[in-house]
């Protein structure tokens, strides 16, 4: 009875999007513009380009197509799409790829060149980096960037992909689940975000944790009932124990890896021309103002810091980043641009103060995460990737509005201890200096999460379970 009651408040739910999209649609041009004017001026895709990318491959009133659609709705989940999206390609050569990113520009599908493959969607960044529930502030910030708007148009597009004979594959949580569902498509399901170790680590006195244990899940009623349409082909969880919960709820869910290790470099070569120095990866976070927050608290940190030996800073950058802000950064603490010298790790600049070498490269985390000793990590996705290459890694949380002191804590017990949160600068600075020191440190720190983390290998895995269930 509660399942069919759930059900009819989603039905519900879905016709009210349905009708005020119409009426939107209907809407004077000006009301349109005013949302438009909302937005802001930097954002690359103009009014033309948003009408441009919804365009599709296939004709809507073809019953004979077969198409295949991804939604997903954050950087990471991007990322381990466009790593299964390329091995499908090579799998499904004949059939037309879209993927459809609920957040930010999707700028990460731009390196799949193919003329079956496309973006698909009205697709912006957002004031906060990405659609905020942690902060009011930002919450309305995106509002007024016309995110809920652009969202109930691609909730429309998505409608429309049962008439192609379209199957889905979600990739995130809520959202790109209830995305699917509600397209009447088959579907299935790459659950990334969510982990039950987040709750059932640690001390576990916060109001959270006891919903969750009620639960038994981290996954919430109305995302499990989802899961449970006859449509969704498969169901694919993060971790092992996240997996087993949901089998223990008659939920036929499986673990196949962590695909986040699949697109990191394990290994690289050229560590031997930093090999004499101490070395540090920053990681400051993909969302824009707040990454540059980060950025100030950490060099804030460490102009304090002083090691017996050299200390090269790895900054690998975000490609949405602004590197001439980032620069700002460095020049307010003293760093000063070395046109000579040169580190030979496929870095875009080198900048010195004292004995502390800060190196950029933007796009340059995958080969950079393996070179450092220790992070600085106000991150999602790269402080787990870093983690599972045995990387620990100090936080300080700022203001947020993403990377906030319960963020951080969720992530810590996730990656059971990895990563470790730091109240002040005091605090980090006195693990950082211990942590350089002692390599046992180090490895005491991250084997569990290391272990969490998993080995390479998933997408191969996800897809090869996917292709027979959702696709042939």
């Amino acid at each position: 009875m509660k399942l069919f009651t759930l059900y009819l408040k989603l039905n519900f739910f879905e016709q009210f999007i349905i009708k005020f999209i119409k009426k939107l649609n209907k809407a004077a041009p000006r009301f349109e513009l005013g949302i438009k004017d909302l937005q802001s001026s930097a954002l690359p895709l103009g009014h033309a380009a948003e009408e441009d990318s919804i365009e599709s491959f296939y004709d809507l009133n073809s019953k004979g197509t077969h198409s295949l659609l991804f939604i997903c709705n954050g950087h990471g989940e991007d990322v381990i799409a466009s790593e299964i999206i390329k091995r499908l390609q090579k799998k499904i050569k004949n059939k037309n790829i879209e993927v459809l990113p609920l957040v930010g520009n999707g700028d990460v599908f731009n390196s799949i060149k193919s003329k079956k493959f496309r973006k698909i969607g009205y697709l912006k960044e957002l004031p906060s980096g990405g659609f905020s529930n942690q902060s009011l502030k930002g919450f309305f910030l995106d509002l007024f960037a016309g995110f809920l708007i652009d969202n109930l148009r691609n909730f429309l597009i998505v409608k429309q992909k049962s008439k192609q004979n379209c199957k889905i594959i979600a990739v995130g949580d809520f959202l790109p689940l209830l995305y699917a569902w509600s397209s009447g498509c088959e579907f299935s399901f790459i659950g990334t975000p969510k982990s039950d170790h987040t709750w059932s680590s640690g001390p576990g006195w916060a109001l959270s944790d006891f919903y969750h244990k009620l639960k038994g899940s981290e996954w919430d009623p109305w995302e499990i009932f989802l899961m449970k349409s006859p449509r969704c082909k498969n169901l694919i969880m993060r971790d092992e124990i996240t997996a087993s919960n949901l089998n223990r709820k008659k939920i036929n869910a499986e673990y196949l890896g962590n695909p986040m290790m699949d697109f990191v470099n394990a290994k690289n070569e050229k560590i031997s021309n930093i090999i004499s120095f101490k070395r540090i990866i920053l990681l400051v976070g993909s969302r824009y103002p707040e990454a540059l927050k980060n950025l100030d608290n950490f060099l804030d940190c460490l102009q304090d810091f002083n090691l017996p030996n050299d200390l090269v800073i790895l900054l690998p950058l975000s490609i949405n980043a602004n590197v001439s802000k980032i620069k700002s950064y460095l020049i307010k603490y003293s760093f000063i641009k070395q046109n000579k010298v040169n580190f030979l790790i496929d870095e875009d600049s080198v900048w010195k103060k004292k004995d502390q070498y800060v190196v950029i490269g933007k796009g340059k985390f995958n080969l950079w995460a393996c070179l450092a000793e220790v992070g600085l990590s106000n991150a999602g996705t790269a402080t787990e990737q870093i983690t599972g290459l045995g990387i620990p890694s100090l936080s300080l949380p700022g203001s947020g509005p993403q990377f906030t002191k319960s963020f951080a804590k969720r992530q810590s017990r996730l990656l059971a201890g990895s990563v470790l949160v730091c109240k002040n600068k005091k605090i980090l600075l006195t693990r950082l200096s211990l942590l350089l020191r002692e390599k046992v440190n180090r490895f005491d720190q991250v084997k569990i999460g290391k272990k969490r983390m998993g080995n390479s290998g998933a997408s191969k895995k996800i897809v090869d379970s996917i292709y027979p269930h959702l696709l042939s």
